[in-house]
């Protein structure tokens, strides 16, 4: 088989399998997990049932692609190197805020929330695929930093749960409570921004910061 045609056929597979994640997370919110079946998924994102089979064998495979998906932005961006805390962790709040203001990211929370008490087995999938592995690449990049002599930080989770959650409470939580909650990208830029000089304030070791800590 021609690589042209190799091609093809991964960029086809490709566009079905995103057909199926987005037409699973409608129906999740729309029905609920448990009464939204794998035909019914088939059917409202235009795939055969034996395409969609052979991509997700099960509901918790493609709940899994669910969260894979939205958290997807963790996989598609490198760390920012040590050196330099406050443009590091700029590079990252940005990232993140950008990530938590995603669409597929509000619905996530939504299904897991909704399903939490019948079906608990999606919030440990939603904790262990999504937000761990998120959050051990931002614990990573503050060890680096403490080994660099940039930070000197003794409880790397506790600080990279400050970080996270200092941006977190102000530009994603509320929108799943709050009707019609938006914020601007003004205030989202001045979010990450005081997160980033409270953490340095407390933890940095040189720069203009320092002399806070």
């Amino acid at each position: 088989m021609s690589r042209a045609v190799t091609t093809y056929h991964q960029r086809v597979a490709e566009e079905k399998r995103a057909l199926i994640v987005t037409a699973a997370t409608a129906l999740f919110l729309e029905l609920g997990y448990d009464r939204t079946s794998l035909a019914r998924i088939a059917e409202r994102s235009g795939v055969s049932r034996a395409t969609l089979f052979k991509q997700f064998p099960s509901k918790a495979a493609l709940f899994d692609a669910i969260v894979t998906e939205s958290w997807s932005a963790a996989d598609e961006e490198e760390p920012p190197p040590a050196g330099d805390i406050v443009n590091g962790l700029s590079t990252i709040g940005r990232r993140y805020a950008e990530l938590l203001g995603r669409p597929q990211m509000t619905d996530l929370f939504r299904i897991v929330i909704a399903e939490l008490p019948r079906f608990p087995e999606l919030a440990n999938a939603q904790f262990s695929h999504g937000k761990m592995p998120y959050f051990e690449s931002v614990r990573s990049y503050l060890l680096a930093e403490h080994e660099a002599g940039t930070v000197r930080v003794e409880d790397v989770d506790l600080v990279a749960t400050q970080f996270l959650g200092m941006i977190s409470n102000y530009v994603f939580w509320p929108k799943l409570l709050v009707p019609g909650w938006e914020v601007s990208a003004d205030r989202v830029a001045q979010v990450v921004d005081e997160a980033v000089r409270t953490i340095a304030a407390r933890y940095a070791t040189t720069g203009p910061a320092a002399g806070s800590c």
